[in-house]
């Protein structure tokens, strides 16, 4: 799902030293329920350094292992997921800290590069990156570029300006007529195109979809009216709206499309099933619930992540 910044932007980056609504909780599928909010607070702030794990460290294919260090690309843009320090130089939260962790097990260094989002796939595909850890949705047309192993949930959450902006009771069906901002190459981009065709479809009239380049830019966008509504996965969304200078903004309707975040690897490179068994162990052993709980994403978190789990 996501991809984000400059001018006047909300800044997304900076310490996570407020605790964040979680609006993914339960029933946000879709169910018909009002959306709920809880705040949770984190309860520690160690980094995950495990050793190596030698079951986990022999499935990795020779030609990954000389390398000796994982590529991961990420666009740092989309707290507290993935978003730049205060030194503006260093990428960190829950992706970085999850990749680092999975390579430590691995045997092998990481290095975490930032990465306009639509260009991630693309790169993995050519060689560039080992994986792509971006709050990426494993989806079916995804996984004709790339293999995935799933490792977090999260739906679409809908944020407004707090005052005077625009209020929808339900979810997507509510967006004809009205516009939307997004971030480019996101799964939020491709459902208000696509809900702006039913629209017209029903006879209604369609939504008029501002694709920026940035979340950032694109919360922007919904400030300066250029968006009535803005798009993002359920986490961001809900960080945004905590961290949004006075209250700013605030969300809205009901999440919708609860599906799993992948971590994107190489199609067929052997990368997988490593991955998996990392993962897995991050499980087995506390060290996933403690990095998910560092930044505040802990309702997110899967018991059974699988190789290409896309369900749409």
């Amino acid at each position: 799902m996501r991809a984000m910044q400059r001018r006047t932007t909300p800044s997304l980056a900076g310490p996570v030293a407020l605790a964040i609504v979680v609006a993914f909780a339960a029933g946000c599928g879709g169910s018909g329920k009002k959306s709920s909010s809880t705040t949770t607070k984190a309860t520690t702030r160690t980094s995950v350094t495990p050793s190596v794990d030698r079951t986990v460290a022999a499935l990795v294919p020779a030609a990954v292992k000389s390398k000796g260090t994982l590529t991961v690309a990420s666009f740092a843009h989309y707290a507290p997921n993935e978003f730049f320090g205060s030194d503006g130089k260093t990428i960190q939260g829950m992706d970085p800290d999850l990749a680092k962790a999975l390579a430590g097990l691995m045997g092998l260094k990481v290095r975490v590069v930032n990465a306009p989002f639509s260009t991630i796939i693309p790169g993995l595909s050519g060689g560039k990156y080992d994986l792509g850890m971006s709050s990426i949705t494993d989806t079916k047309q995804r996984e004709k570029s790339v293999d995935f192993v799933t490792y977090f949930k999260a739906g679409t959450s809908f944020y407004t300006n707090a005052t005077g902006g625009l209020v929808i009771q339900g979810a997507l069906a509510d967006l004809c007529g009205n516009s939307v901002a997004v971030a480019r190459g996101t799964t939020q981009q491709r459902d208000a195109l696509a809900q702006s065709a039913s629209c017209k479809a029903g006879g209604k009239p369609g939504v008029k979809v501002f694709v920026y380049p940035s979340l950032s830019r694109a919360s922007l966008g919904v400030s300066r009216g250029r968006g009535r509504i803005g798009m993002a996965d359920s986490p961001v969304a809900a960080y945004l709206v905590v961290k949004s200078a006075s209250g700013h903004f605030k969300l809205t309707g009901t999440p919708y499309n609860v599906a799993p975040y992948g971590i994107a690897i190489p199609k067929g490179n052997g990368m997988a099933k490593p991955v998996l068994a990392a993962l897995k162990v991050l499980m087995a052993d506390g060290s996933y619930n403690t990095i998910l709980t560092r930044w505040y994403v802990l309702s997110g978190g899967i018991a059974n992540p699988r190789i290409n789990g896309a369900i749409y």
